[in-house]
C-alpha cells in the first residue's frame, strides 16, 4: 500500500494541474509559464544529483566498485536513451511550430501530449528506482527518500500538468477533454516507475546503474525542453529565478528528509 502511494503521488500532481484547465478562463500568463519552466528545471536538475547520482556513486562503492564508473556509464545511457525516443517519436514543443521525431500525420494537440508523455518517462523511472533502492536496503536510500523524490516530481508535476492542459483548450479542446488528456500525459510515470521496479529487484548490482541512468535521462529533458522553453523571449530571468527555488527546494526536501 506504502509503495503504490508513492507511485501514484507524482500522477496526482500531474492530474491536479490539469484540473487549472477548469479555474483558468484564459492561457496561462507568459510570465507564470517562464516561472514554473524554471521551477520544474531546478526541482529536476536537484532531484538528479541528490536523488540519484551522489545515491548511485555510495552504492558503487560499498559495492567495490570504481564510483564514477557506474555513475558515467548510467548517466550517458540515460542521456542517449533520451536521445533515441526523442528523434524516434513524433512530438511538438510548446513554442515550437516544427514537430520533431519521426513524420507522422498527427493533430497538433496529440504531438503536445506526446512531448510532455515523452519526458514524464524519465520522471517515472527516477522514482522506481529510488523505491527499489529503499526497498532493497542496501543503496543509502531510505523510504522517506523516496517519498521525498515522490513530492518533489509531483510538485513540478502541477505546473506541467497545467501547461500542457491550458493550450489544449486555446487550442479549441473541451475543458474536460483537455483535462483528460493532461492527465493521461502523466500515466506514464507511475508504468514506468513499476517496470523500473521490477528490473531492479532482479538485477540487484545494476542498480547503481539505473540511478544514475534516470538522472541522465531527467538531465536531457532539462537541457533538451525545459530551459530552453523558459528562456524563449523576454523576462528570461524569470525563469532563472524559478530554477533556483526549485533546486533549493528539492534538495532540502532530500536533504531533510532523505
Amino acid at each position: 500500500m506504502q509503495l503504490a502511494l508513492g507511485l501514484l503521488i507524482p500522477f496526482a500532481g500531474t492530474t491536479l494541474g490539469s484540473a487549472m484547465v477548469f479555474c483558468l478562463r484564459r492561457e496561462m500568463n507568459r510570465k507564470l509559464e517562464k516561472m514554473l519552466l524554471g521551477f520544474a528545471s531546478g526541482v529536476m536538475i536537484a532531484a538528479s544529483v541528490w536523488s540519484l547520482l551522489l545515491p548511485a556513486i555510495d552504492m558503487a562503492a560499498e559495492q567495490g566498485k570504481a564510483g564514477w564508473m557506474p555513475a558515467t556509464v548510467g548517466f550517458l545511457g540515460g542521456m542517449l536513451f533520451l536521445l533515441v525516443l526523442d528523434s524516434i517519436i513524433p512530438h511538438l514543443h510548446l513554442e515550437s511550430t516544427h514537430p520533431e521525431g519521426i513524420e507522422a500525420n498527427l493533430k497538433k494537440t496529440t504531438m503536445l501530449v506526446l512531448a510532455v508523455t515523452l519526458h514524464n518517462i524519465p520522471e517515472g523511472m527516477s522514482v522506481g528506482v529510488t523505491f527499489a533502492g529503499a526497498l532493497l536496503g542496501n543503496a543509502g536510500i531510505t523510504m522517506a527518500g523516496a517519498f521525498a523524490l515522490a513530492v518533489g516530481i509531483a510538485i513540478q508535476n502541477f505546473p506541467e500538468g497545467a501547461i500542457i492542459s491550458m493550450p489544449l483548450r486555446t487550442e479549441g479542446m473541451s475543458r474536460i477533454r483537455s483535462f483528460v488528456y493532461g492527465s493521461l500525459s502523466g500515466i506514464v510515470e507511475p508504468i514506468a516507475a513499476t517496470a523500473t521496479i521490477l528490473l531492479a529487484s532482479r538485477i540487484v548490482p545494476a542498480l547503481p546503474y539505473l540511478l544514475a541512468f534516470a538522472a541522465g535521462a531527467m538531465i536531457y529533458v532539462v537541457v533538451e525542453e525545459l530551459i530552453p522553453e523558459s528562456q524563449t523571449g523576454e523576462h528570461t530571468n524569470i525563469g532563472t529565478i524559478g530554477v533556483a527555488l526549485g533546486f533549493v527546494i528539492m534538495m532540502i526536501l532530500d536533504v531533510a528528509l532523505g
